[in-house]
């Protein structure tokens, strides 16, 4: 009987033609496949970066269009000859303040999808608005 009923299981596997073998891809009746085994989808590791000038009261660039993952490293990189303050309206905000120096480097990351503005505080200046997805 346990031969009958191993024969009956041995030809109902793989579906395949005689002389065929049976995929190997496929489970036993009854077996699921192991949670989280297909393919993860790939991620965002590079950063977005984004050089600004801040000299003689002008500021480059402006209203810059820029695209981000949640989670994705955004790095403003600021040359400035005076003080400001940089704010991120964001979830969550970010604010830092921006010395008169060279080569100040600011990181963030956005927790939720949306469109994101990056403003100089003190010369009233939107930098970027970054749609993040």
């Amino acid at each position: 009987m346990a031969i009958a009923a191993a024969a009956v299981l041995l030809a109902g596997c793989g579906g395949s033609e005689p002389g065929q073998a049976a995929s190997p891809t496929a489970s036993p009746p009854g077996v699921s496949e192991p949670a989280g085994s297909a393919e993860p989808a790939p991620q965002q590791s590079d950063q977005v970066v984004l050089d600004v000038t801040i000299e003689g009261g002008s500021v480059t660039p402006t209203n810059e269009q820029l695209q981000a993952a949640v989670g994705q490293p955004i790095v403003l990189r600021v040359d400035s000859d005076s003080a400001d303050e940089l704010h991120v309206h964001s979830t969550p905000e970010h604010t830092f303040p921006v010395a008169a120096q060279q080569g100040q480097s600011f990181e963030f990351t956005v927790d939720m999808p949306g469109r994101v503005d990056v403003e100089l505080h003190n010369s009233h200046t939107t930098i970027a608005t970054i749609l993040v997805r």
